[in-house]
C-alpha cells in the first residue's frame, strides 16, 4: 500500500506538451502517477500546467477534477467551457479539445483505456446470463462501499 500524501506534497515530473500541439505561449506541463490499476486499464494522474494555448487529443477516456486555477476548454464543435477549481469534466477517447490556460491549472485526471467493442458486448452478455442464472440469490448482497445506518 502506498503512503498517504496530500496533493500539495506530490512531486511532479516534467511532462512536455507535444510541440505541434502548442498554439500559443510556452506552456510547461508536469505530472505524476498517483495510482494505476493492476490490469493497467485505469490510471490516476496529478497534472499541472502554466499559461499557454494548446490542442489535446484524447486516446483514452479522461475525467478531470480541477484542484487549482482554471482553463478554458473548446471542443471540436467550438463549444467553450470555463473549468475552475472544483469543476469536473469528462473527455471521451477520440475527443479533441483546445486548452487555454490563462495563468495556471492543476488537476487530477482519472484515465481509463476503453475496452474494444467486442469485449464490451461480451461483458454485457455475460452479465445478462449471470442475472438469468442467479435467480435473485445475491439480492441481499451488500456492496463493498455500503455501511449500516
Amino acid at each position: 500500500m502506498k503512503e498517504l500524501l496530500s496533493v500539495a506534497e506530490v512531486i511532479l515530473d516534467p511532462s512536455p506538451i507535444h510541440p505541434n500541439w502548442v498554439l500559443e505561449g510556452t506552456p510547461v506541463a508536469r505530472n505524476n502517477v498517483l495510482s494505476r490499476s493492476a490490469d493497467g486499464i485505469a490510471t490516476t494522474f496529478l497534472w499541472d500546467c502554466t499559461a499557454g494555448r494548446f490542442n489535446w487529443f484524447y486516446d483514452i477516456d479522461e475525467t478531470v477534477y480541477v484542484i487549482e486555477g482554471g482553463v478554458i476548454v473548446k471542443d471540436a464543435a467550438g463549444v467553450t467551457r470555463c473549468l475552475k477549481a472544483g469543476d469536473t469534466f469528462y473527455f471521451p477517447a477520440g475527443a479533441r479539445a483546445e486548452w487555454h490556460v490563462e495563468n495556471y491549472v492543476r488537476k487530477i485526471a482519472f484515465c481509463r483505456a476503453p475496452l474494444p467493442r467486442v469485449l464490451v458486448f461480451a461483458k454485457r452478455v455475460f452479465r445478462f446470463l449471470k442475472r438469468l442464472t442467479d435467480n435473485g440469490r445475491s439480492a441481499g448482497a451488500r456492496t463493498a462501499m455500503s455501511h449500516n445506518n
